[in-house]
């Protein structure tokens, strides 16, 4: 008979624990990306305010670095791969979206669907990416499923300007 190891996972008060579910987000019972994903987008808007594309360029990248290592630590301590908690992922892709499009209420809500969607649907090369071991397939995965849906929306508001 097997044992299948039990289940562990760091404390919420555990820094790492704090900065992968992103203050306990990723615990939300339902659709926790989404939510993580919902939460970047209000704190685009302070990020906005307070320095433009770069302020949440910045902030995506800080996110992206402390994500790293926060996953790396948290992913020691649990038997799965990508624990569906980790959101840090989530907020990182979404501002890195958020940074390249233009800001207010068409490009957060377009920038928002965009990204759930390819962080849902992952296109080629996200699976490649998401299957690398460890903090960086958790993280880079969604990276890229954020510069899909900048690249996308871009594209559809250039093409909807340009039609106009």
């Amino acid at each position: 008979m097997s044992v299948v190891p039990r289940r562990t996972r760091p404390p919420l008060w555990h820094p790492a624990a704090l900065v992968a579910t992103v203050a306990g987000l990723g615990y939300l019972p339902k659709a926790p990306g989404t939510w993580a994903s919902a939460a970047a987008v209000i704190l685009a808007v302070g990020l906005d305010q307070a320095g433009g594309w770069i302020a949440i360029a910045i902030a995506a990248a800080v996110a992206t670095g402390l994500g790293l290592i926060a996953v790396h630590v948290y992913l020691r301590q649990s038997a799965l791969a990508d624990p569906p908690e980790i959101v840090i992922d989530e907020l990182a892709g979404q501002w890195l979206t958020l940074a390249f499009l233009p800001f207010g209420v068409v490009g957060c809500v377009l920038g928002f669907l965009a990204f759930r969607i390819f962080d849902i649907v992952k296109p080629w090369p996200i699976p490649w990416i998401e299957q690398r071991s460890g903090a960086w397939g958790v993280v880079l995965d969604d990276l890229m499923a954020g510069l899909y849906a900048a690249a996308s929306v871009t594209v559809a508001l250039a093409l909807i300007d340009f039609a106009v």
